[in-house]
């Protein structure tokens, strides 16, 4: 592995590279770029929630409530959002490279040691742990596309990071749910990491050097001064929240389907439970797809189109038939998957500067959705079942709606403005 060094001098001599010669589609690196973003997005996203397709397992052995077994998935996205921001200045520092290597690598070593936790507390803390080594590659991964792809290609790259994520999501829910069926938890944790680690090693030998990056010492107050001007920006922090409200519903789902499907009244088997998250599939197509629906629709189109699928999924969802209930599941990732790769690349053209921060902050709100969803989901489904963990996917997708409606009307009274001020006195 090379120094980090490496990729600092040859991005800080690259610095005034002009916008037309970042990577367009059709060139080697890319390609390349894509490729390696794809299969660190799978690593990331198999050690993630190498426990979402565990749960039910987990509560069976450990005698754990719902609630208390989604904290093995809370804790690792609670400690990856608690570490973003260190991380995204680390990346500032060392290269956006380095950093994305050695947070999947570390995290990859600590997923090792998870199938040997001797209880629910070890196991949350190794998790929590997990989540905050991961923390270098997924703000970092944003702001690299930032950096090095063309404008014109961002929407698109991003899709397919994000296409990237859902196949790991699902690669690495299905390996460990089928392995635990098969031979217990332990090994399908054990077999996530080995997932993940064959993902890390391509990654390595895919990413091309970054050229426009331009290395800046870690300077506490330049951060906070950063982090400030993000957070006074009311576009990007509509962003947030629309990115926070979107994965609290996929939290609230995904760490209940599990239970839902092995009780009545479907009572399916754990190993066929295990593999409903094939239908991340369709994150992957709708993720993938992003950049041509905003293109399309343009952003507030794209993500009120997210927001009816995502809560017309959860109404179907409720009926009592097995049918319903997978084109529900169908329909809800479509619609996250969609909303978030929207809400995601937005973020990128919209920061001018700190963008590793600007996509810290996103990923921040994002992974607090998911805690929050992923616990709150799962007490309600423990108190009412099923309609309780629909219910707080609504919720979030109303306020969603409602967020994205001001956006709207903001716009349009802006225009109205620019309108009104080119008329002749």
């Amino acid at each position: 592995m090379p120094p980090a060094d490496t990729e600092a001098s040859a991005a800080v001599a690259a610095d005034a590279v002009p916008e037309d010669l970042r990577l367009r589609p059709g060139q080697r690196d890319f390609r390349r770029s894509n490729l390696a973003l794809f299969a660190a997005g799978i690593a990331t996203f198999v050690l993630l929630y190498s426990t979402q397709g565990l749960l039910p397992l987990l509560s069976s052995d450990l005698d754990l409530t719902p609630g208390q077994a989604s904290w093995t998935a809370s804790a690792a996205t609670l400690g990856l959002a608690l570490a973003l921001l260190p991380a995204s200045a680390l990346s500032d520092r060392y290269g956006r490279t380095a950093v994305m290597t050695w947070s999947v690598l570390a995290a990859s070593v600590i997923a090792l040691a998870l199938p040997f936790a001797p209880g629910l507390g070890t196991l949350v803390l190794l998790r929590a742990l997990q989540g905050a080594a991961l923390a270098g590659l997924p703000a970092t991964a944003m702001a690299y596309l930032a950096e090095e792809v063309h404008p014109s290609a961002l929407a698109s790259a991003m899709g397919l990071y994000v296409a990237g994520n859902s196949i790991g999501g699902m690669g690495g829910r299905l390996v460990a749910g089928w392995a635990g069926a098969a031979w217990g938890w332990h090994w399908g944790l054990a077999t996530s990491a080995l997932l993940a680690l064959l993902s890390v090693a391509a990654f390595r030998l895919l990413i091309p050097t970054a050229r426009h990056f331009r290395r800046t010492p870690v300077d506490a107050r330049a951060l906070a001064t950063t982090v400030g001007a993000h957070l006074r920006n009311p576009l990007l922090l509509r962003l947030y929240a629309l990115g926070l409200l979107f994965m609290a519903v996929f939290g609230a789902v995904y760490n209940t389907v599990g239970f839902r499907l092995i009780a009545a009244p479907f009572h399916l088997p754990q190993s066929v439970a295990a593999s409903i998250f094939v239908v991340y599939l369709v994150g992957t197509a709708s993720s993938a797809s992003a950049g041509r629906l905003t293109a399309r629709l343009g952003r507030r189109g794209a993500l009120y189109l997210a927001i009816t699928l995502t809560s017309a999924g959860l109404l179907i969802s409720l009926a009592d038939s097995l049918p319903c209930a997978l084109l529900g599941l169908v329909l809800i990732t479509a619609g996250f998957f969609a909303g978030h790769a929207t809400a995601s690349s937005a973020v990128g053209r919209t920061a001018q500067h700190g963008r590793a921060q600007a996509s810290a902050l996103y990923l921040i709100a994002y992974y607090l959705g998911n805690s929050l969803g992923g616990t709150v989901g799962a007490d309600a489904y423990h108190a009412v079942g099923w309609p309780g963990s629909a219910a707080v996917g609504l919720a979030a997708m109303t306020l969603a709606a409602g967020v994205t409606l001001y956006a709207t009307r903001q716009a349009l009274a802006a225009r109205r403005g620019r309108r009104m001020s080119t008329l002749p006195a």
